[in-house]
Formats: structure tokens, sequence, C-alpha cells
């Protein structure tokens, strides 16, 4: 990388996270602002390059690893059929469809380089869907779908594009080798990655560092996929294996590895996805020009058919193995058709597509058409699905509010339960050391009465958070006041930092200790 092209990155991402911002203070969809905000400006500014192998090798494993890590396994596996159906069976189907309409509309265009575009476009980017849908409250098993779907279906379209390269610079393919293909990339991604995962848990167990661990932890998403990669297996399997196990281990690990990995990783995917989605509205002067040949009317119609065969494929596919996994169910409840309608429209397509698309030969015949198109697409998901999905879920009715009621009721009982089993440790203690002197009754009293305290503020939520006749409940109350007491603790130490009397290393861990308390005050 040149320097130019390092300074052009370093004002992207600087104007990028300005648009986050004031996406974030408005409460609007940051990533859609982002991309809206690039077609704009880039007539503007000197073409800023994307490069392939800087997204899938730099932007991609951390990504798809921070999000398998924030996921569910078991929540995962209660939905397999409904991802293997999306993530594998729907990508194929996307990728022969949108391939033989797009050879139909342009017959000069060979059926290989048709098909590496129907797999270029295939698999969605659900990070818009389901930051909309978590801000608006979509369903725990809708959400996990979409979920499970992007994490694995990468995978499957970058394995047909693979193949659908090779023939379209080689000028065959052998169907039995492409399957081989696609089951050797994901069955070794998959060693690869359970083999790392152990090699990594293996290390925490033995470090017991808070800050070591986290360091290893950005290392893993490019160890596992350039692991996987170096062998021609998928190095998106690989990376989102590692994360789901270790996201299902993490309780194992010590508190401080907990909190501060949730700090790395969301300043990391905050970051990483400003730059993808400020990239892709900065494609469209690159991509515009290099289309030749084509009027302005022809070109809107080829991108507008492939859009609408993109997104109707996904409705067509989406209802019917809904409805087939519910025959097939056994007696489990079957999904709602909102839920259904919600899964179908959330087909948002990202940076993956755009770097594959990008990443096709200069001598596959159609590569500026076939870049062209998959911008149009992307940018098409994005603004006409990503900004009519709030709406869609409004008008549907979709909520988890029944969700919330009893993961709160769950808790409160969760809560009870501990708080049993922690009084119980707390008296065998007192028993066993016998009659405690005056400072040893005050602080088991402090014990008891902070357990007590934390239990029923779960209890109070199940009320709305507030008491008889709306009045302020003791655990708000005593939050409030807390604050308070906090905000004044602070200001001391400043002005003991400002007069010299307290050293700046000194005031930084007290700071610390009562920022903890604060973040356990908001809980």
């Amino acid at each position: 990388m040149n320097p130019t092209t390092g300074l052009q990155l370093l004002l992207v991402a600087g104007g990028a996270i300005a648009v986050a911002a004031v996406a974030r203070r408005r409460g609007w969809p940051a990533p859609l602002l982002l991309v809206a905000a690039g077609l704009l400006v880039s007539p503007l500014v000197p073409p800023v390059p994307l490069d392939p192998e800087l997204v899938l090798y730099v932007f991609l494993p951390p990504l798809l690893y921070s999000a398998a890590l924030d996921s569910s396994y078991l929540r995962l596996r209660e939905v397999t059929r409904h991802v293997a159906l999306l993530s594998v069976g729907l990508v194929l189907v996307t990728m022969l469809a949108v391939g033989y309409v797009v050879h139909l509309m342009l017959p000069e265009l060979p059926l290989a380089a048709a098909f590496a575009l129907g797999a270029i476009i295939a698999p969605p980017d659900a990070v818009a869907a389901v930051a909309v849908g978590r801000r608006l409250g979509l369903p725990r098993r809708p959400l996990t779908i979409l979920i499970g779907e992007s994490l694995f279906n990468d995978a499957t379209a970058l394995t047909a594009y693979r193949v659908a390269i090779g023939a379209a610079v080689g000028g065959t393919v052998d169907l039995l080798d492409a399957v081989g293909e696609f089951v050797y990339a994901a069955a070794v991604g998959v060693a690869i990655g359970l083999a790392l995962a152990f090699v990594s848990a293996w290390l925490f167990r033995h470090t017991r560092d808070s800050l070591v661990e986290n360091t290893l932890m950005l290392l893993i998403p490019f160890a596992a996929y350039l692991a996987a990669e170096s062998v021609h297996a998928s190095g998106v399997i690989s990376v989102v294996i590692v994360g789901l196990y270790l996201g299902h281990q993490m309780h194992l690990r010590g508190f401080g590895t907990r909190l501060l990995s949730t700090s790395v990783w969301k300043v990391a995917d905050f970051f990483l996805e400003t730059i993808v989605f400020a990239l892709i509205g900065l494609q469209l002067v690159t991509v515009i020009q290099g289309v030749e040949g084509y009027g302005a009317g022809e070109v809107a119609l080829y991108a507008l058919v492939v859009f609408l065969v993109t997104v109707l494929v996904r409705f067509a596919w989406v209802f019917p193995t809904a409805y087939l996994l519910r025959l097939l169910g056994r007696g489990r409840p079957a999904a709602a058709p909102a839920h259904i309608t919600v899964v179908s429209w959330a087909g948002m397509r990202g940076v993956v597509s755009l770097a594959a698309a990008f990443a096709i030969p200069e001598s596959v015949e159609g590569r500026s058409m076939l870049l062209l198109l998959t911008f149009t697409t992307v940018i098409g998901t994005l603004l006409v699905q990503g900004l009519s999905f709030p709406v869609l879920i409004k008008r549907l009715g979709v909520s988890s509010e029944r969700e919330r009621y009893e993961d709160t009721l769950a808790e409160a009982n969760a809560q009870h339960a501990a708080l049993g089993a922690g009084l119980e440790v707390l008296e065998r203690l007192t028993e066993k050391e016998g009659e405690p002197d005056e400072i040893r009754k005050q602080v088991i009293d402090q014990l008891r009465e902070k357990s007590w305290r934390r239990t029923l503020a779960a209890w109070e939520r199940l009320g709305g958070g507030t008491g008889r006749d709306g009045a302020e409940t003791p655990s708000s109350l005593y939050r409030r006041l807390r604050r308070e007491m906090l905000q004044a603790e602070r200001e001391v130490f400043v002005r003991l930092r400002d007069e010299r009397r307290l050293d700046d290393e000194v005031m930084r861990e007290v700071m610390a200790q009562l920022d903890f308390e604060e973040a356990i005050l908001e809980r």
C-alpha cells in the first residue's frame, strides 16, 4: 500500500466515523447513512480503491469472528435446518437463477461468468438488518436465523464463485469436482476451526491474564482464516467455528477478560463496519467509468432485473422451505407469517460481494458489466430493503415484548436461586469462622443487603421499573442517588489532581473503580 492510498483510507475512516456518530446520535441506521454519504461524495473526490484482499483478509475475519463470538451456539443449534437451507440452498439457487437470467439478457457473456455474478451477489450481509432488527425489537428466533445465515453463507458463495471463475477462465467445469471442492472446503474449514479453538482454549486456561487473552483473541480470526485459506479450505467456516466455540466457553474466562473483550470487539466492529459501508458507496465512479458500449437505459434495465430476481428468489425460497420445515418439525410451533416475511425481506448485500466482484480477473469477458451489476444490486438492496425494513417490522407488528417479559421473569427467578446459593455459602462460612466481631458483622450485613438489592431489581423490572402508583422503586432510588454521589467523588479526585495533590496514575486507578461501579448500576 502506497502512502497516497493509506492517506485516502485514513480520510475515509475519519469521515465515516463522523457520519456514523451523527447517525447514532439521531437514531438512524448508520450502515445505510454511510452508503448514501459515500454515493454523494464519490463524484467529488479522487477514486478510493477497494482492494479485495484488504476486505477478505483484513476486514472479513474479525467481523465474522466478533459476530460468532457474540452469537448463541445453543440458539443456532435450534435453527440449524433453517440456516443450512438459507446459507447453502438459497445461495446456490440464487446463483443459478441470477446466472441464467443474466445470460439470457446478455448472451455475449459466458454462462460461467454469469454464474460467477450469481455467486457474488447470492450471500446477504445481515449487519444492517440485524442492527435495525435489534433496535426495533425483532424477536430472537428470526434474528438468530439471520445471524446464522450471515455467518455461513459467505463460505458457500465464495466456493461457488471460485468454481465459476475457474470455468470462466479455463472454459470447462466438472460438476463432481465442484461438489468435491465444496465438501473439502467445508470439512477442512471445520477441522481447522475446531483445532484452533481447542488450542486457544488451552492457552487461555494457562494464561489467566485479561490483557494477554484479549490480545490473542485479536489474532485468532486472522490465524483461522489464513490457516484455512492456505490449504484451499473455507476460511469463513474456520473463523465462525472457532468464534462460536470460544464464545460458548467465555464463562470459563475471568471477569476481566469478559469485560475487556466486550469493549474491544465493540470498538473493532464499529471501526471496521463504518469503513466498509463507506467504501461501498465510494465505488460509484470507479464502477460506472469501467462500463462501455451500453446505453444508460440498457444498464438501468439490466440492473433492475438482476435486483428483482435477487429479491424475488429469496421470497420464493424462504416461504416454501419455512412451511416444509413446519411439516418436518414434529410438533414444533410454526413460524409466524410475519416472521417469514421479515426474513425474506432481510436480504441486503454487502462488501464481500463487492470485494469478490473486484477480484474477478481482467481476462474474464464482461468483467466491467459484472462489477456494475454487483454494485447496483448491493446498493439497491441496502437502500431499498434497508430503508424499508424498519417500516416493514412496524407494519407487521413484529415485537419481542413477550420475549423480554419472559427473559426478565427468568432472570428474576435465576437471581432468586443464585441469591439462595450465595447466602447459603455466606452462612456456612460465618458459622465455620465463629461469632463475628462488630466490624465483621457489618461486612456480613452489607453482603446480605447487596445480594437482596440485586435480586429485587429484576422483580421490579417486571413491574415496569416503578412501584405503586408509578413511585420510584428502592433500586431505582439507590441507583439515582449513588450516581450523584459517584459524580461528586469524581469531581474531588479531578480537583485534587489539578491541585497536584494526586498523581494522574492514582487518579486513573480510582476513576476506573468508580466507572466499574457505575457500569454495575446501569445493569
